[in-house]
């Protein structure tokens, strides 16, 4: 059974910070948040973990292998070379879905995220790893270059990617408490549950009808991300190769 380790990470203060004494300039904070994410990435990642960007004033880590002190050491780091802190909400269970839930009440619970007083909130619950605890899902666009990037303008190759991400993301959450991250290009990283190779069909097929545009999977498993997801891309690569829609790493399935 998988076990994922979710943390909800969520800037304090963000929203009036952003607007007093003045509002700031757009492209200032956007420079702050980019580079406040690739710090986080670079963290949890050195550490085997997984960060997706989500609304960027609030982040989602996969960090299976992270303990308190690691989740401390993060906004210790945080705290020192930016203006502003992060609050940090853990939770374990096989449902990526729930885990999220419970990290994310862990930070409600002490206060508004434009609470000032609530600042670098640390709670939650830390699994030491363990083999088969993540499970992730790779998904990838069927010939993109071929069909949008060097075909159509970039707006419009984008607006066809992201149809796809929004009907993939709301049917795996749906249907299987799965989180999917869009990551770049045409690509797809999901946080899943133990799922059959007959549901990651239906999840292809759903967005086929739905966006029309065609997907492949390649599905890993590990003790943290970083395995999981790495034996992901090999299984994606298998599809690539095979001309298949799902391919598991090794004899997961």
């Amino acid at each position: 059974m998988t076990r994922p380790q979710l943390t909800h990470i969520q800037i304090d203060n963000y929203g009036p910070w952003t607007v007093e004494p003045e509002p700031r300039r757009e492209m200032d904070l956007q420079t702050l948040q980019s580079r406040l994410f690739a710090d986080i990435a670079q963290f949890v990642g050195s550490r085997d973990g997984y960060a997706f960007f989500t609304r960027f004033d609030n982040m989602v880590a996969v960090t299976n292998g992270l303990d308190r002190t690691d989740h401390e050491l993060l906004q210790e780091s945080i705290g020192n070379r930016y203006p502003i802190s992060v609050s940090l909400g853990t939770a374990v269970d096989p449902v990526p879905i729930e885990a999220l839930e419970g990290a994310t009440e862990r930070v409600q619970a002490a206060g508004s995220a434009q609470d000032r007083a609530r600042r670098e909130v640390l709670g939650g619950e830390y699994r030491p790893p363990e083999a088969g605890d993540v499970s992730i899902a790779h998904f990838d666009v069927n010939d993109a270059t071929g069909k949008y990037t060097d075909r159509l303008n970039e707006f419009d190759s984008f607006i066809r990617i992201e149809q796809a991400y929004a009907s993939l993301m709301r049917y795996m959450r749906e249907a299987h408490g799965a989180l999917s991250f869009f990551v770049g290009g045409d690509n797809v990283i999901s946080v899943v549950p133990e799922m059959t190779e007959a549901e990651y069909l239906e999840a292809i097929e759903h967005v086929s009808d739905d966006a029309g545009v065609e997907l492949k999977v390649g599905v890993g498993f590990g003790p943290t991300p970083h395995d999981a997801g790495i034996d992901a891309k090999h299984a994606l690569e298998d599809c690539r190769y095979d001309g298949t829609r799902v391919e598991f790493a090794g004899d997961e399935h």
